[in-house]
């Protein structure tokens, strides 16, 4: 499977992605569904944080489950391009259409922990998301539109101010790290 062995080639950013990309590997060959959400515990997830052209600031979503601004992303449900899935998502749940990767590489690879809760009048059980980031770049001019049935709004946020609007403490340090990558970079 190329996913396999884009994760190994993956190079490692800190110690948690060290550890969180042996924790990826690893459900990947003991368990035979993680693209799909048939799998209960874990499966794979694709995410795009999305900068704007200057790399100042990143264009977020309201999301309604978590009630907290976040990325955009969603499950790959069997499918192997997670680049395609991350831009898929990006498009529908912001409604710009001019997104494209900054690099087709993996940004950032992260175990995320999800809590219970409810989707669609159904209970969802607590599970981890194996999640396989993107760096992608969004047209700060087009018309941002909201997926109301995942989020209640989309907005561009200064990267210096993503901390202000995340209320989940995990994922912000997940968004610390790949602002600290984006600093590094330009």
């Amino acid at each position: 499977m190329h996913l396999i062995s884009t994760i190994e080639k993956y190079i490692p950013y800190n110690e948690q992605e060290k550890k969180d990309k042996e924790m990826l590997l690893y459900c990947i060959h003991e368990f035979d569904d993680v693209l799909t959400r048939k799998n209960l515990i874990v499966h794979i997830t694709s995410s795009a944080f999305i900068i704007n052209e200057t790399r100042d600031k990143t264009l977020m979503v309201h999301h309604n489950i978590y009630n907290s601004w976040s990325w955009t992303g969603g499950h790959a449900d069997g499918e192997k391009n997670l680049l395609a899935v991350a831009i898929r998502e990006a498009k529908e749940e912001t409604g710009v259409k001019n997104i494209e990767p900054m690099t087709t590489a993996i940004f950032s690879l992260d175990v995320l922990p999800v809590i219970g809760h409810v989707k669609k009048g159904e209970y969802v059980s607590a599970h981890l998301h194996l999640s396989v980031a993107y760096l992608v770049k969004g047209d700060e001019n087009e018309l941002i539109i909201s997926k109301i049935d995942e989020n209640s709004d989309v907005k561009w946020i200064p990267l210096d101010k993503v901390k202000e609007y995340t209320n989940e403490p995990h994922m912000w340090k997940v968004y610390k790290k790949i602002i600290s990558k984006i600093e590094a970079i330009n």
